[in-house]
């Protein structure tokens, strides 16, 4: 088996795994890192987006070979990122109620993140609304006004 080597949360890892196996069985069964969520497996609900070199990605859909040498972060690694207890944005969250189930927030979260640092902490309703992370509890309203607040505080 081929051996894989990438930061993961800041700290180097190595894993042992085939090449066709995706990164979010990898971050799960094999390195306990449970943030990311599996939802559907096919990047469409996006419960598992994390950010490989600081950009959001769904790990559902990314091979092993694509983070050879790579730096990828969940939300586990994120307040770390910014040396706080926690992220404004993961603040935010908890200011504004925005989870009810939860399942989707780490997805949610990590993506908010990418678009407040794309839109250089200026999203607007329309890219906040181009979001294509699923919330089956329909927690949009308070997602868009914590992302707002974030942005204003980064």
């Amino acid at each position: 088996m081929p051996n894989y080597d990438f930061v993961l949360n800041g700290e180097p890892v190595s894993v042992d795994v085939t090449d066709d196996v995706e990164l979010l069985y990898v971050l799960r069964d094999k390195l306990g890192v449970t943030g990311p969520k599996y939802g559907c497996g096919v990047d469409v609900c996006k419960a598992c987006t994390s950010h490989l070199n600081g950009k959001a990605f769904r790990p559902c859909v990314t091979p092993m070979s694509d983070v050879q040498g790579q730096e990828v972060t969940t939300i586990e690694g994120l307040a770390d990122s910014v040396g706080a207890d926690l992220h404004p944005v993961q603040e935010e969250w908890i200011n504004r109620d925005v989870a009810q189930c939860g399942f989707c927030q780490p997805g949610q979260i990590m993506e908010a993140v990418d678009l407040i640092a794309r839109t250089g902490g200026k999203p607007s309703d329309e890219d906040i609304d181009a979001i294509e992370n699923m919330c089956r509890c329909g927690s949009y309203f308070r997602i868009r006004e914590a992302i707002k607040a974030a942005a204003a505080r980064m």
